[in-house]
């Protein structure tokens, strides 16, 4: 029986590691100085090797040899997945006590460590507070919102990135010369590009399809192509085209002839987010269409979610938008004789609530309303902000760096333009600020600097 190509090639020392050398450095000086934290916590999207560098880890910590197949009484696996519960946990407690039997440290990897229960944290909490001097935690996960800051504040984290498609292409270009696999640098890359950036989906991906060619057979793109059930370029120019131009039934045309050649509705989907990504600063109003599709694969009927969310943006929210769009998207210039410029004697002042020609005034009630109706997760970050609008620039004063960070995430940032947008405030810049808005009442002003910072409150009476 053949080992799968992901196993077999799987890294075996630090060094080894394609694509998180800042992270893997830090690790390898660490181990160098002999300067080996209590606990370690990995972050980041699946299949880019947090597990893998935690069981490197665990065997160069302890200065000994790593193979796939190897065990070791003093480093010891845990899923949380199924052991999450506090007995669990209660039992880990007691047996850390226990000295390495041979080893130097003894070291608990504890993987999707997000799934423990809240006792079971609790109950960990304590063993990472005063660890034994024996003892290493290395605890991995995929979803660190769900991990209490107790627990962070007590690891030393790393955050992992997801795979570069020139990172993924340059693994499998390795794994193929030594495999003597032929294959077109095109298909590799498509590989790459439908791996949603995990180093282990891609050499699966590869596997399966190099399983799939005959002797002294080459791996094409068309070959690719065919057994992803991706769509062709001229399909896809035909569908994106019909969006475009609102056409309804050649948006469903192209949806049934997709469908009856075999592409599967997600992988139309992804498909169709990378085509209007790439092409979203040519088109801007492709940015709430991304934003709608990412729903697709998350519906009980995704073929009818797909062809409405098309359906929907080219009836109403496309057109809607667009006048508003061209409002703050530069076009290019046309070869005409320019205009003379007036003389200005003097700047003219800002208009404090100006708002782009064909939109909405902005107002943040509503804006708020409509984000808590559609968007939790937003609607907790702006609830604790507050609005400045100064002519075309809204400026969310977001109190903390925490809330200016998550608004300054590309998902929130996309929900919370896709919003304006929806609610026909399109054309506003948005900035974030960390603090409070400044005070109107310069006195309060004045009191505030004294006492080394404030914020203005209206209070009504009662």
């Amino acid at each position: 029986m053949s080992l799968a190509l992901y196993r077999k090639y799987r890294s075996r020392s630090l060094d080894e590691i394609v694509g998180q050398s800042h992270v893997t450095d830090l690790l390898s000086r660490a181990i160098k100085q002999g300067r080996v934290a209590h606990a370690y916590l990995f972050t980041g999207p699946r299949g880019v090797g947090k597990t893998s560098i935690a069981r490197i880890l665990a065997h160069e910590i302890n200065d000994l040899p790593y193979k796939d197949d190897s065990t070791h009484l003093d480093i010891i696996e845990i899923d949380a997945a199924s052991n999450n519960g506090v007995d669990d946990i209660r039992d880990l407690r007691e047996r850390v006590q226990i000295a390495p039997v041979s080893a130097s440290k003894k070291v608990y990897i504890i993987d999707e460590v997000h799934m423990l229960s809240k006792p079971a944290f609790n109950a960990l909490l304590k063993t990472l507070e005063e660890p034994p001097e024996h003892v290493v935690f290395i605890l991995a996960t995929t979803d660190v919102e769900k991990v209490p800051e107790t627990i962070l504040s007590r690891t030393q984290r790393h955050s992992f990135r997801r795979a570069t498609e020139k990172d993924m292409v340059t693994n499998l270009k390795r794994i193929a010369k030594k495999e003597k696999i032929a294959v077109d640098e095109a298909a590799l890359k498509l590989i790459a590009s439908h791996s949603d950036g995990s180093f282990r989906d891609s050499v699966s991906l590869f596997d399966q399809l190099a399983s799939s060619l005959g002797p002294d057979e080459t791996l094409t793109a068309e070959h690719t192509q065919k057994m992803l059930g991706l769509a062709h370029d001229d399909q896809m120019a035909a569908l994106v085209s019909a969006i475009d131009a609102g056409n309804l039934h050649g948006i469903n045309q192209a949806l049934n002839e997709l469908e009856a050649g075999g592409t599967p509705v997600k992988t139309l989907t992804l498909q169709l987010i990378n085509y209007l990504r790439m092409n979203m600063m040519k088109n801007p109003r492709y940015v709430s269409l991304i934003n709608s599709l990412l729903d697709v694969s998350k519906s009980s009927a995704p073929e009818l979610k797909l062809l409405t969310t098309l359906s929907l943006f080219n009836g109403s929210n496309a057109r809607a938008a667009e006048p508003a769009v061209k409002a703050v998207i530069p076009t290019p210039a046309k070869e005409e004789k320019p205009e003379p410029t007036p003389a200005v004697s003097a700047p003219a002042p800002k208009k404090k609530t100006a708002t782009p020609k064909g939109s909405t005034p902005f107002d943040w009630k509503t804006l708020l309303e409509h984000v808590r109706t559609h968007y939790v997760a937003l609607h907790s970050v702006l609830s604790k902000c507050e609005p400045l609008l100064d002519g075309q620039t809204l400026t969310i004063y977001t109190k903390s760096a925490f809330y200016k960070k998550k608004l300054d995430d590309s998902k929130y940032r996309a929900l919370l333009n896709g919003s304006l947008d929806e609610l026909g405030m399109s054309g506003l810049e948005v900035e974030t600020k960390p603090g409070a808005p400044p005070m109107k009442d310069s006195q309060a002003a004045r009191v505030a600097a004294i006492m080394g910072g404030g914020e203005e409150v209206s209070v009504e009476d009662a």
